[in-house]
């Protein structure tokens, strides 16, 4: 973020500046006290089991150079120290997000959908640096506290940014598009993830195609050509769509050959084609990187770098990272899952050749209510097309080994927890196999990976 100062902060935010210099700047915006550094400003954010507004003296002990807060400030803070007051912290730091948006001349690219947001967004953001100075979302800060600090971490002198944004229930997609004004929109796809709050897929396609509408007529949209609800997120924008996928689309993929370190593959389309690799397994992570280079080539980075990019590009953790333990390999996948994203791993196992077994350790998928007995069944029936072992860590998620069980599978196992998860996997790798370890962030099944060690 370029400084501004706290009377331009409160003047962006709607806040009253009670005191401090109105000329001191703030250098950053932080909303938690354990990461302040000297010179930010501290916005004191509520929630269920906190109040922001309770550790202003701790910011203000840190070096921060004020705090926007919507409480009483305590006693004692220091002279220098700006106090910025507003009937809402989270509201008036919305509205700063929003100002600072407004002098941005960055050319915004904003992602959504049912899975892959996050490892879509590194890509995109990688195939953007090979040309353009490029901000982006950190983590998968994409909810309607970590975008607003996403756009206030950009800098006037940002070229592009890649935002992530996500919702799970009905009508947040569009206030989030609105903040980052996209002048391209990424949908990864339309799947079941969150479905326990919006009932259908059909209500989550319109969630997400709510990205689209705020594409203006002289943008993009991109999304795969595959998904089933191709047809109707294209008539959700006045802009042009773009769709892209494996064999199909405006820009494909071809040739593929897959393996464990990655795919190699041929990107071929109106803009021209070359060869590219992927240095993480999955047909479905071509896909995604798919959507990356459409992206680039729509910014104008030329088709080949935007392939030479994705080479180097790094995946935030717990997606299908490979590690190694007793020989074995390890393929992390523990951020998050739903049925898609599930059988996605799982095909990716099924395709890749190894020495070994091929294990999964799969946990439970979050969000899914009444649709659960059929996700969970989906499941476990691929599981026992693609591996020669199935873990299943939980109650709930037992219902993928009686599946498998079904489908004749004749290993599939259910355990109680990540420990005893942990304690079976020990006593059973060797080296050469190959194991998938996937659920919800819930089941925190990376604690798998230290017992391991």
């Amino acid at each position: 973020m370029n400084p501004i100062t706290l009377s331009k902060i409160a003047e962006m935010s709607g806040a009253t500046l009670m005191a401090g210099d109105p000329s001191a700047q703030a250098l950053r915006v932080c909303k938690d006290t354990r990461e302040i550094r000297p010179g930010d400003l501290y916005v004191a954010l509520r929630g269920g089991n906190f109040d922001g507004n309770a550790f202003l003296a701790e910011a203000a002990s840190k070096g921060a150079a004020g705090a926007l807060c919507d409480d009483e400030p305590p006693t004692g803070l220091p002279s220098s120290f700006g106090i910025l007051t507003t009937p809402d912290a989270l509201a008036g730091m919305t509205l700063l997000a929003a100002a600072r948006r407004s002098q941005l001349t960055l050319r915004s690219v904003v992602v959504t959908g049912s899975s892959g947001k996050t490892s879509v967004k590194d890509m995109t953001a990688a195939v953007l640096r090979s040309m353009l100075r490029v901000t982006a979302t950190k983590g998968n800060l994409n909810n309607h506290i970590g975008l607003p600090l996403s756009i206030l971490d950009a800098d006037r002198e940002d070229q592009a940014a890649v935002w992530e944004i996500g919702m799970n229930h009905r009508g947040e997609i569009s206030p989030l598009a609105g903040l980052a004004r996209p002048d391209i929109g990424i949908i990864t796809g339309i799947g079941t993830a969150h479905i326990e709050h919006l009932g259908n897929r059909e209500e989550i396609a319109r969630e997400k195609g709510d990205l689209l509408e705020k594409v203006t007529a002289s943008g993009f949209g991109i999304i795969p050509a595959h998904d089933d609800f191709a047809a109707e997120l294209r008539g959700r924008t006045a802009g042009r769509v773009l769709a892209v996928g494996i064999g199909e689309g405006d820009l494909r993929a071809v040739d593929l050959k897959p393996g464990l370190e990655g795919s190699r593959f041929v990107i071929e389309g109106e803009f021209g084609r070359t060869e590219a690799s992927l240095p993480v397994p999955g047909r479905h992570m071509v896909c995604n990187a798919l959507l990356a280079v459409a992206a680039g080539v729509l910014c104008g980075i030329p088709l080949e770098l935007c392939a030479a990019a994705l080479e180097r590009t790094e995946l935030t953790g717990g997606r299908l990272t490979r590690l190694s333990r007793k020989g074995a390999t390890i393929l992390d996948d523990t951020y998050n899952a739903n049925p898609e994203s599930m059988v996605a791993a799982l095909e990716t196992l099924g395709a890749v050749p190894v020495n070994g077994r091929k294990i999964a350790v799969l946990g439970r998928m979050g969000e899914l209510g009444p649709h659960a007995a059929a996700g969970y069944e989906r499941v476990g029936r691929k599981a026992a097309e693609t591996v020669q072992t199935l873990i299943c860590v939980g109650e709930e998620a037992s219902a993928m080994a009686e599946a498998a069980k079904a489908a004749g599978h004749d290993d599939a196992r259910t355990v109680a927890d990540h420990a005893a998860a942990a304690e079976m996997l020990s006593g059973m790798i060797q080296p050469g196999d190959l194991v998938l370890l996937k659920a919800s962030r819930s089941a925190r099944l990376e604690q798998i990976l230290q017992q391991l060690d």
